[in-house]
């Protein structure tokens, strides 16, 4: 990343202007509100239109770069070692590259920016397309208790296939066993709740913020410290959907009711095999990360560039080798929605490079310098926006904030403990605030509705998620952030 520090020559590195921040704010602006307009939504709904937007964005703010009359800082080594073999003006200094003008400054922002792009796209392509390869048949009784089992399954798998893994096999299945009954909504939104979001806390492939918070140097299992945080807010929901849907199923007519009982087909699934691979993701997700040697053994091998990432593309072939076509039919898998992931977020990666530089240099001036702030600072942004680059905004906030006697920094990262704790559960908790928080949230929508479920407007919803998580979250700052 680039920070505000002094450039190779010993001048100041000067911060770009607010005026700068301008493509990112557009950006998910068009991402929060274009799906919303009818004159747009349609135009939006394109995937080619997306990238068309993200790289016109994209490129205003390289161009910014490109003009710039100063150096900026590359941290990362063999970047700055790639780029200096070009010829480009980059010159090392004190462990440090530094670009100089022009293209030099341009190519290194937009290769710092794939540096994260490729790592976070790579995670995300390869738990959805080999969890697409996972069919779960049947249709069993709808009871209140099967849905909670449901539910709770769904928030455990969250963490370990990923948030959009999880909501992909498991929507179906849900909304196949309670085909017969007339009241759904509410399982549907608490599914979201719980499966899209809530449920992928535990680990950095749960939920992409995490990711990028991996990719910045978290270690892969430091998000396992916020299993009583995330317990706290599992249990809760699933009491309260349970209680919910105890009453909704009183309301089902008779009729309803033995239909629901009699056309049952006992749980079944195919593509086992998948859940190998997805594991095999896992596992390289966690010790193949540049840099660090791995299974932390010392003086042991080092993963080169990309070394995970081609291990993740790996167990993705031979998902798609393995497993029938057929069960990814039954899925109606495509490629349609990471397509959009992907088209958007390269936009994102390289606009939010002008806020972060920003926040490096005067994040300490923001006044956010407690648990509660940067958990509901986090929380309401990523309500509006989505979850993962407001991640990394404060994020990158809390690296400049000094620690306090007896705080310690999460390992390299020099974010103080309490923060990335606050951080953390406010970009995953309250992603599924509205239906922009996070990825899976729409796309859950869309299954529903294409399955006959009258789905709450994007203010329905919001009413939804203000009366029952709200006062979730108020329990927990008090509980476990204050």
């Amino acid at each position: 990343m680039f920070l505000a520090e002094a450039a190779a020559g010993g001048t100041e590195h000067s911060i770009p202007s607010l005026l700068w921040v301008t493509p990112f704010a557009v950006l998910l602006l068009c991402i929060a509100v274009l799906p919303l307009v009818h004159k747009t939504e349609h135009w939006w709904h394109q995937n080619k239109n997306k990238l068309i937007v993200a790289l016109v964005l994209g490129f205003v703010t390289l161009g910014y770069y490109f003009m710039r009359d100063n150096g900026t800082h590359v941290h990362d080594h063999w970047l700055g070692h790639t780029l200096a073999s070009t010829g480009l003006d980059v010159h090392e200094h004190d462990g440090h590259y530094t670009t100089g003008q022009g293209i030099a400054t341009a190519a290194g922002v937009l290769g710092n920016a794939l540096m994260e792009y490729i790592p976070f796209i790579s995670l995300l392509f390869s738990l959805y397309v080999i969890s697409g390869g996972i069919s779960v048949r049947g249709d069993i009784p709808a009871h209140p208790r099967t849905n909670v089992i449901f539910l709770a399954i769904g928030g455990l798998l969250a963490s370990l296939i990923g948030t959009t893994g999880a909501s992909m096999l498991l929507i179906r299945p849900l909304l196949k066993t309670n085909s017969e009954r007339k009241h759904v909504v509410h399982t549907v939104i608490f599914f979201i709740f719980i499966v899209s979001n809530i449920g992928g806390t535990l680990l950095p492939i749960g939920d992409p913020p995490l990711f990028l918070g991996y990719l910045k140097g978290v270690p892969f299992l430091w998000t396992l410290h916020l299993w009583k945080e995330w317990a706290f807010v599992i249990v809760v929901l699933l009491v309260i959907y349970y209680i919910w849907d105890s009453v909704a199923y009183k309301k089902e007519t008779l009729r309803d009711i033995r239909l629901d009982e009699t056309q049952v087909r006992k749980i079944s699934i195919s593509g086992k095999i998948n859940f190998l691979f997805l594991a095999g993701v896992v596992f390289a997700t966690g010790t193949l990360a540049p840099g660090k040697p791995f299974l932390d053994i010392e003086n042991g091998w080092e993963p080169f560039t990309f070394c995970r990432e081609l291990v993740q593309t790996s167990f993705v072939l031979l998902s798609l080798y393995f497993t029938p076509g057929t069960l990814r039919k039954e899925n109606n898998f495509n490629y349609v929605a990471i397509l959009e992931v992907a088209c958007l977020f390269i936009g994102i990666f390289v606009c939010m490079q002008v806020p972060i530089e920003i926040l490096n240099a005067r994040g300490s001036e923001l006044g956010i310098d407690t648990g509660w702030e940067f958990f509901w600072a986090t929380g309401i942004l990523s309500s509006c926006l989505d979850n993962a680059p407001t991640y990394v905004v404060f994020f990158e906030t809390a690296k400049t904030l000094p620690l306090a006697q007896g705080i310690s920094a999460v390992a390299e990262t020099h974010v103080a403990e309490p923060y990335l704790i606050a951080i953390s559960l406010g970009a995953v908790f309250m992603g599924a605030n509205t239906y922009i928080g996070n990825g899976p949230n729409f796309m859950v929508k869309s299954i529903a509705e294409h399955e006959g479920v009258k789905m709450p407007s994007f203010f329905g919803y919001m009413l939804f998620s203000g009366l029952v998580l709200i006062p979730v979250f108020i329990v927990v700052t008090f509980l476990f952030i204050v």
